[in-house]
């Protein structure tokens, strides 16, 4: 799962990404504007790991992981025209965003927009990635209609159903509505995924506060997006923190979760994700797959000849597991399944799969 960190500049999302990744990235408004990645890979945070490599006390404990970009560049009026060039790219590579929105006041921290107002800046960039999108298909449907006109009847039915898709995008943009509201099938989408289109990723908004701003309300009421505050300075520090003063640090502050625990968690929420387990005495490991996988298809995110060669899948239940003790008593109780190619992962599933290749 690659997010990328967006924002306007001085709204803070590079001190986001440092609370996030631990890193020390400086911040500020030194390079407004400015083309700028910084990438980083973070272990998802799951005390269902701790617990199974406790129980199991492997060689090797191995937790999923998600990849952080701090994209800079956006700017006021960046857009105009629709976003251009290599950072065009890189936002159409990225599975979702996270649009880092400023709640917070400090006079030596210009805003570009001179006064702070949450509401009005999630729309002024919703508006320039509903742009770049509208620029994308507009371009697109005067290639299919040249395309269309050269061809006349002999025109292969895809391109037909290309154009009828293309403009209902369209509709939808020029309505100034992004297209994930369009709740489009996983069938539908597939042929045009290649686009990159902005408006079509989830999208988690942070709403950067600090000590003195208590929570602040965005209405943003679109399919697969979610809105949280977080007080992006202090939990910056706190990442910096040995663990135990960070502890202390977070009863001062009144802090129950850390920024990384409270994101990852709602990005996987957004990102339609869950985790299953693979246990033994080699490793305790822990895998991604979509919400409605099949135990072929988490078997092939294991390793292609583990789908290829799938025979069963051998289910357990982590909750149950931890109330059985072991997995000697959880047969006991009936409660150790085997699943043939139809079986839909659950999350918290432990599997082990049985193929011959």
């Amino acid at each position: 799962m690659k997010l990328g960190i967006i924002g306007l500049p001085n709204s803070g999302k590079t001190t986001i990404f440092n609370a996030l990744t631990r890193s020390t990235l400086a911040t500020g408004a030194g390079t407004s504007g400015q083309f700028e990645i910084h990438t980083a890979v973070v272990n998802v945070p799951d005390t269902r790991v701790d617990q199974l490599r406790d129980m199991y006390k492997p060689k090797k404990t191995t937790y999923t992981q998600v990849t952080y970009v701090d994209i800079g560049g956006l700017d006021k009026g960046i857009g105009e025209g629709g976003l251009k060039g290599e950072f065009r790219n890189q936002l159409g590579q990225l599975d979702g965003f996270i649009h880092v929105v400023r709640a917070f006041k400090d006079e030596n921290v210009p805003h570009p927009y001179d006064t702070i107002d949450p509401q009005r800046d999630v729309e002024s960039l919703d508006g320039e990635f509903i742009l770049t999108d509208l620029v994308m298909v507009e371009t697109r449907l005067e290639k299919i209609d040249a395309e269309l006109k050269r061809k006349g009847k002999t025109a292969d039915k895809a391109v037909l159903d290309e154009q009828e898709m293309m403009n209902r995008l369209k509709a939808q943009l020029e309505a100034e509505k992004p297209l994930r509201d369009l709740n489009l099938t996983e069938a539908e989408l597939k042929p045009y995924r290649g686009y990159g289109f902005l408006t079509l990723k989830p999208t988690l908004i942070v709403v950067n506060t600090d000590e003195a701003t208590g929570d602040v309300g965005i209405a943003y009421e679109h399919a697969m997006s979610m809105v949280v505050n977080l007080k992006g300075r202090i939990e910056a520090e706190l990442s910096q923190l040995d663990p135990d003063d960070a502890v202390m640090f977070m009863e001062e502050y009144g802090i129950t979760e850390l920024s990384a625990d409270r994101v990852i968690h709602v990005s996987y929420q957004l990102m339609n994700i869950q985790s299953f387990f693979t246990v033994g005495e080699d490793e305790v490991r822990a895998w991604s797959v979509p919400i409605g996988a099949t135990a072929p298809e988490a078997a092939g995110v294991i390793h292609s000849d583990l789908q290829k060669g799938f025979i069963r899948a051998e289910v357990m239940n982590y909750a149950d597991l931890l109330a059985a003790g072991s997995e000697a008593a959880l047969k006991t109780a009936g409660k150790f399944k085997l699943e043939g190619k139809e079986y839909i992962v659950k999350d918290g599933d432990i599997l082990h799969i049985r193929f011959n290749v």
